[in-house]
């Protein structure tokens, strides 16, 4: 008799729980639903660099470019993409610094970048022909490097990791400017004033 009444209060104990449950889950207010109508690209921009580095300008965000500062920085881009079939990541950032400070105003006449590649994005920087001799399929960097020197930007390599990876200074793609290396080129423009940005 006494686990009858037992089993009775804990049911009638858990019918009102589930109420209260059910009646506070009808109080809440139900979560708003993600339309899958919403264009992804909505919002997204490259004003400068066509094709690459796409962004989405907000123009109250704090810390906003400036035209009247120096807008000198050196990228030091070292990683390599993951699939030789792919931009570099890290050179497809630049393109997205590039396409920030026109969106805030600065003209591109007036950024002075500069991009210090060495290390495993080193290959991203052969012609064509030797990409191909050497991997099997058409250099993806190229249309991007060839946009970043439309931007006024200066695409370099070290050219002690030219030597590293056994490649000849002239298989080299003909907007890449050839430095000492990448170390030093990062190390003369820090002493101008300009910003570094590891990418």
């Amino acid at each position: 008799m006494r686990s009858v009444v037992i089993s009775a209060i804990v049911a009638v104990a858990g019918g009102i729980a589930g109420a209260a449950l059910t009646q506070s889950d009808m109080l809440r207010p139900a979560k708003p639903t993600l339309s899958t109508s919403v264009d992804p690209d909505l919002g997204w921009t490259a004003p400068a660099v066509s094709g690459y580095g796409k962004i989405h300008y907000e123009a109250n965000a704090a810390f906003q470019p400036n035209a009247a500062l120096s807008n000198k920085v050196v990228f030091k881009v070292s990683r390599g993409a993951e699939k030789r079939d792919q931009v570099n990541p890290a050179l497809e950032q630049v393109a997205q610094v590039v396409n920030t400070y026109v969106a805030a105003g600065v003209p591109v006449q007036q950024l002075k970048f500069v991009v210090a590649v060495n290390g495993e994005a080193t290959p991203a920087m052969l012609d064509n022909a030797h990409f191909k001799a050497r991997f099997g399929m058409d250099n993806p960097n190229l249309p991007l490097i060839s946009e970043l020197k439309k931007q006024g930007v200066q695409v370099t390599v070290c050219d002690q990791a030219l030597a590293w990876h056994r490649y000849d200074p002239h298989w080299i793609a003909e907007p890449v400017i050839h430095t000492l290396s990448a170390l030093t080129t990062v190390t003369t423009l820090q002493n101008q004033g300009y910003a570094l940005l590891s990418m």
